[in-house]
């Protein structure tokens, strides 16, 4: 049995989640350009910022599981809309526990969609 993607909400008529490219940089970047193209901007402008032309490629690891994180999230709109509700909604809420809930299941979310492999 293969593990399959993380989704959220009803399903429905909505397009389907479009599965996770390889794990590079260059499959990464077209991904976003193609499901996500909102998030390009950010991504080159942190590419150039953190990686650019330089010769050190400590970065790379941890600029991919960022951006592998955050298209994850994007390409399900329905994922991507409770994560922000979760994190509006623990923003306003005044009863602690109530916020604590809220910011541990934003954070499962957000480990789940950066645990999810190529092509889920």
């Amino acid at each position: 049995m293969t593990a399959q993607p993380v989704h959220f909400g009803p399903g429905g008529d909505r397009p389907p989640v479009p599965p996770m490219p390889e794990r590079t940089p260059q499959a990464l970047r077209l991904a976003i350009q193609e499901h996500a193209p909102h998030l390009l901007p950010d991504f080159e402008a942190h590419w150039r910022r953190a990686i650019g032309d330089a010769f050190n490629l400590t970065p790379v690891p941890a600029f991919m599981r960022l951006w592998w994180t955050q298209y994850a999230i994007a390409r399900d709109p329905d994922l991507e809309t409770h994560l922000a509700d979760l994190e509006a909604r623990a923003a306003k809420t005044e009863d602690p526990a109530e916020s604590a809930a809220l910011l541990a299941e934003y954070s499962r979310l957000r480990a789940a969609a950066a645990a999810v492999e190529p092509g889920q």
